[in-house]
């Protein structure tokens, strides 16, 4: 076993949360390295959920776009997917991503250490290469970044051909003709918009009883609406009991309520959520609380063992890259002296990237009420909204929801064009604790889909203009 230099913070993990941490603790004078078992950082997120995703995505929406341009006066012909080289694309655009990580790395002067680490003791990680022996390093602090997994179901077993997760599904070589979705969250959601976009038959199955069950309800509705005008089979409230494989596919056996559900597919994927991977981190013997698999932090993201943090989606917040991002700057900053500022989850953006897309900040509707607020709603539809008509584009709506007394903005909802990068605007008000008076008085151009959020936020007092 060799020993390593001495570092300040070393950080195991190099997705979101651990590249962001260790950028940050370089800023801050610290001598930083990165644990990384992958070839590249970036982690889930970069390699194999939000960048390839999104990729696919674009690749879906210029594919429907095409399809629809003589609407617009373009005549185009022949217009077909060509697979091999969506995923050619796709894979450029994760190496180019993973290598500006590598760049910033050597930019700050972040060591990068390739293999897997564990906790070795007080002050030690140890470091364990594909090859070659292992080594130690001695440093004052560790943030925990290692992410998480893919979430199986028991008696449905993956086999990368019929039964796929979402790793299998970015790399698939052909297009289903069939595809059953299991699980209507993020995941589910976007890839059942992808295939269908490409060309196949997609049914989406749902335990719980709407698409995207943690939003607010009005936008798992809405979404269901727009995804059965595109031909994609909606089953929600609908519990799975077992696959059947067939030569020709799978049978899937399911129940909503009392009625049978029989769905045949060539495919399915399974998207019911991920796991924290917590295992083999040497956490045994140390101060480090693990409750269901989650590591217990505090708000400046510290563990039970001194000097140790954890950060993303091992720990037992929003399973989100933005969170894990912000949660590392902390990490670190609490460990160079500072006093940040811990994060408000409460004030989170959410943004799913279907077609229409979701997205979210703050408070439900639902969740508001339950907290005890005396709620007042303003929803606007994009229908009403010119630059919506001119993209021909007119699905969905903003909707707002504030405290009636003091107007503060509770939460902002949003299905429709562009949703994620509109739901910015609604991040910073909340943050800055802006009512709905003042959200509509920042002047919104037009013509803009933006202008949605101005009418929504005059439709809490009743008084939208448009409609």
């Amino acid at each position: 076993m060799t020993n390593e230099p001495g570092y300040d913070v070393t950080i195991i993990g190099s997705g979101p949360g651990g590249y962001v941490a260790a950028i940050r603790a370089a800023q801050l004078g610290l001598r930083t390295a990165v644990v990384e078992k992958d070839a590249l950082p970036g982690g889930t997120c970069l390699h194999w959920g939000c960048i390839p995703t999104k990729a696919l995505l674009h690749t879906a929406e210029i594919l429907d776009a095409a399809r629809h341009a003589g609407a617009f006066g373009v005549k185009v012909a022949g217009i077909e997917l060509d697979l091999a080289a969506a995923q050619r694309y796709k894979d450029k655009t994760v190496t180019v991503n993973a290598k500006g990580v590598e760049y910033l790395f050597k930019k700050n002067g972040v060591t990068m250490l390739r293999g897997r680490g564990r906790l070795a003791g007080p002050g030690r990680v140890e470091v364990r290469p594909a090859a070659g022996p292992p080594s130690v390093i001695a440093t004052r602090f560790v943030v925990l970044a290692t992410g998480s997994a893919i979430r199986g179901l028991p008696g449905i077993e993956f086999d990368g051909e019929r039964v796929l997760h979402s790793d299998h599904a970015l790399g698939m070589t052909r297009v289903p003709g069939s595809l059953a979705v299991l699980g209507a969250g993020a995941v589910g959601v976007e890839f059942a918009s992808i295939y269908a976009s490409f060309g196949a038959k997609v049914t989406v199955v749902e335990i719980l009883p709407r698409l995207v069950p943690v939003e607010d309800a009005s936008l798992g509705e809405e979404l269901e609406k727009a995804f059965v005008k595109r031909g994609i089979e909606v089953h929600v409230g609908t519990q799975v009991e077992r696959v059947e494989r067939r030569d020709a596919g799978l049978r899937i056996h399911a129940s909503k309520g009392e009625a049978p559900v029989v769905i045949d597919a060539e495919a399915l994927l399974v998207a019911v959520g991920r796991r924290p991977v917590t295992e083999d981190l040497g956490l045994e013997g140390t101060g480090v609380r693990v409750h269901r698999g989650f590591v217990e932090v505090d708000s400046m993201m510290r563990t039970g063992e001194p000097g140790v943090y954890a950060i993303g989606d091992i720990v037992p917040t929003q399973a989100l890259a933005h969170v894990a991002s912000h949660e590392g700057i902390v990490a670190v900053e609490h460990a160079a002296g500072r006093n940040p500022r811990p994060v408000n989850y409460d004030k989170i953006p959410s943004c799913t990237y279907c077609q229409p897309e979701v997205a979210s900040v703050g408070l439900s509707e639902e969740e508001a009420r339950k907290r005890g607020h005396d709620v007042a709603v303003g929803t606007f539809p994009f229908s009403a909204i010119g630059k919506a008509k001119i993209l021909g584009d007119t699905r969905g709506f903003i909707k707002i929801v504030a405290e009636r007394r003091y107007d503060e903005v509770l939460g902002v909802h949003i299905i429709g064009p562009h949703a994620t990068e509109l739901i910015a605007e609604a991040s910073s008000a909340l943050h800055l604790e802006a009512t709905a008076e003042s959200l509509f008085h920042a002047v919104h151009a037009h013509p803009t889909l933006a202008e949605a959020m101005g009418e929504a936020a005059l439709a809490v007092h009743g008084r939208a203009i448009h409609i």
